[in-house]
């Protein structure tokens, strides 16, 4: 058995404080880097359920523009059906409308979906966001009275079919689900026309370069497989779509890296100062060892040795109460949040073991090389003054 080992067994490490402190400091960092995934897999996939991860459109972008559909079955839709980040394709159909429900008037996006895709949008059923139906004062069951505005005023009468929790909010309108049958209808457009056909990644695509890549393919392979006697079309991504979004997830992660940083620091300066107090009070075994010709290096090892134990064990109980929080928040979303500014309803956390792993292991490391730092009082002790025989 090494002989450092052994001796760092019997040595008591009375710096109970330091390892609240760690424990503390592992916990803020678990919360942060959970709240951080948590929001870019909320966000994402909140985008990708409002206007999909790519979009194919008209050159201009206007989707809402009823005299300009494309084909909602092209000639090049099982190629890029067959490219491997691609998850599956849809057409939509969008159109602006105001809803009218007693004094209440508010502005909507309809999506038209094919049937199956969005449950309880049949022939004139909608599905209304939540956040509408709390200002409009609709619940399932009403009719909801929708005006289209164009070359002539259009109205239409739909049934609130259902009411979903919208997670995300991208430009304060609220998107209602409804068939593209009667969109089509609406428009005036035959069963094979649609606004756009929307694409959804896999779950592997999720990031931004990702998404980049994945776009630049479906794009290349629309131009090559289009036939001469289709419309002409465009692919974007979410990430060109909504930059201000992505962005802000941006700004999120820069702040948890300096947060991680910051946690780190603190964690590894109160070791610092519990293995300094340590050292003191065994000063006289420094020398003990010393005079029996153990080196300052494993003289080092046997302090450290102990510190890793209170660091691991810290280390365990900040990463336990960080994943009982998550568990917590995962199930109850008792963080709220306001979705005008956080774009969520509630703080949103996702228990990603990989990036957990990372930032302990990186933490643990960091704060072992810092207390390299007080090992070197070790070199300045001198048995001959810290050993008396009695």
């Amino acid at each position: 058995m090494d002989a450092s080992l052994f001796i760092s067994r019997k040595l008591r490490f009375k710096g109970k404080i330091a390892m609240v402190c760690i424990a503390v400091s592992f916990l803020v960092m678990i919360i942060a880097v959970s709240v951080s995934s948590g929001y870019r897999r909320e966000i994402r996939s909140g985008l990708s359920a409002i206007s999909g991860d790519v979009q194919i459109t008209p050159p201009d972008m206007n989707i809402l523009d009823e005299g300009h559909p494309i084909e909602a079955d092209p000639s090049y839709l099982p190629q890029v059906s067959a490219i491997d980040a691609v998850k599956d394709v849809v057409p939509v159909i969008y159109r602006a409308g105001i809803v009218k429900h007693g004094d209440n008037m508010h502005g909507v996006l309809l999506k038209g979906l094919p049937e199956g895709v969005q449950p309880d949008t049949v022939s004139l059923g909608v599905s209304i966001p939540s956040r509408l139906a709390s200002e409009s004062g609709l619940k399932v069951g009403d009719r909801m009275l929708t005006y289209f505005i164009g070359e002539r005023l259009k109205v239409r009468q739909f049934n609130v079919a259902s009411v979903y929790d919208s997670m995300v909010e991208t430009d304060g309108r609220h998107i209602v689900y409804a068939s593209m049958a009667d969109l089509q209808r609406l428009n005036g457009w035959e069963d094979d026309q649609a606004s756009a056909l929307e694409i959804h990644l896999k779950e592997g695509y999720a990031d931004e370069e990702s998404i980049r890549m994945a776009n630049e393919e479906i794009g290349f392979t629309v131009n090559a497989y289009s036939s001469e006697d289709e419309e002409t079309v465009i692919a974007t991504s979410t990430v060109s779509r909504f930059p201000q979004l992505f962005g802000w997830l941006d700004l999120i992660d820069f702040n948890v890296l300096f947060i991680l940083v910051l946690m780190t620091i603190v964690a590894g300066f109160n070791m610092i100062s519990g293995l300094l107090i340590m050292l003191f009070e065994h000063i006289s075994t420094i020398g003990l060892l010393k005079a029996l010709g153990m080196t300052d290096r494993s003289i080092s090892k046997v302090f450290l040795s102990s510190s890793a134990v209170l660091v691991a064990k810290g280390m365990l109980w900040g990463n336990a109460l960080a994943l009982l929080f998550c568990i917590i928040q995962q199930k109850t979303h008792i963080l709220k949040l306001d979705p005008e500014n956080y774009y969520v309803s509630f703080v949103p956390v996702n228990v990603d073991f990989g990036l957990i792993l990372s930032a302990d292991l990186i933490s643990f490391a960091v704060i072992m090389l810092l207390l390299l730092i007080p090992c070197m009082f070790i070199a300045r002790v001198d048995p001959a003054e810290t050993v008396r025989v009695k």
